[in-house]
């Protein structure tokens, strides 16, 4: 299923996103992995460490808060793992609109980027904390959740 695949991964110099791509080069053959971030240091620094797969990877500078941005990126995109979100959950509450910009907005950027370029699948993160939401991190990540699920009812016949 990965194997042979493009694979997107929206913040893919985070935590998860770091370990996932190593995960998968070590472990299947993907066609390209294409990391999407904005932490440009981050990305130099997985490209230096990870240089004997340098054929495999593509690294995008961009946020999922642009939507133009995300639509270049996932052209020939097979699978989309989305990663990005701003995570911690004080830094959220003293920055509710900026979560709401990445968390939500972002995602649904995500769906919209996908829908357009006939993305095949797409894996999106959730957490604990959107299961019974009492903070601004874990109401944003419910919505995003909800935003995913229902856009496999007006996906129509795409992927």
């Amino acid at each position: 299923m990965i194997n042979n695949k493009n694979i997107l991964i929206t913040g893919g110099t985070g935590s998860f996103g770091s370990i996932f791509v190593e995960y998968l080069l070590k472990n299947f053959n993907p066609k390209k992995i294409m990391i999407f971030s904005r932490d440009e240091q981050k990305q130099f620094l997985m490209e230096k460490k990870l240089e004997k797969y340098r054929n495999k990877l593509r690294f995008f500078v961009g946020d999922v808060r642009d939507l133009h941005r995300l639509e270049f990126a996932t052209k020939d995109v097979d699978i989309l793992i989305h990663a990005a979100a701003m995570k911690h959950v004080l830094i959220a509450e003293y920055n509710p609109f900026e979560v709401v910009k990445t968390n939500i907005i972002g995602a649904q950027n995500v769906i919209d980027s996908c829908l357009k370029n006939n993305v095949k699948k797409i894996i999106a993160l959730s957490t604990d904390k959107a299961s019974s939401p009492v903070n601004i991190y874990g109401a944003s990540k419910l919505t995003s959740d909800k935003l995913f699920i229902a856009a496999n009812n007006y996906a129509g016949k795409n992927k």
